[in-house]
């Protein structure tokens, strides 16, 4: 747990978009990218906040707002999982 290696996307703290907007950016990338995959957990947010050095809160509201566009559901006591099924039948918008 040791790993120091700085994120592949840094986040860019002088950005007019909110950081956790910019984090859910990254982590939506990474599910539509395949790298998190349908009824996997993704990062828990104490992770996401060491990882790109972010407050909890900052990770929690990223979480939120991944939920709020239907990527991710939480299990109370167990974390945030993708939502199973996306990228498959995805309704065209």
């Amino acid at each position: 747990m040791s790993d120091t290696t700085p994120p592949s996307e840094p986040l860019d703290p002088q950005s007019a978009t909110p950081l956790y907007i910019q984090l859910a950016e990254i982590i939506s990338g990474q599910i539509a990218s395949g790298v998190l995959a349908p009824d996997r957990p993704i990062p828990s947010e104490n992770r996401m906040a060491e990882e790109y050095g972010v407050a909890r809160l900052t990770a929690r509201r990223a979480t939120q707002e991944l939920r709020e566009r239907g990527l991710v559901i939480t299990v109370r006591g167990k974390g945030s999982y993708v939502t199973p099924g996306i990228g498959e039948n995805t309704p065209s918008t």
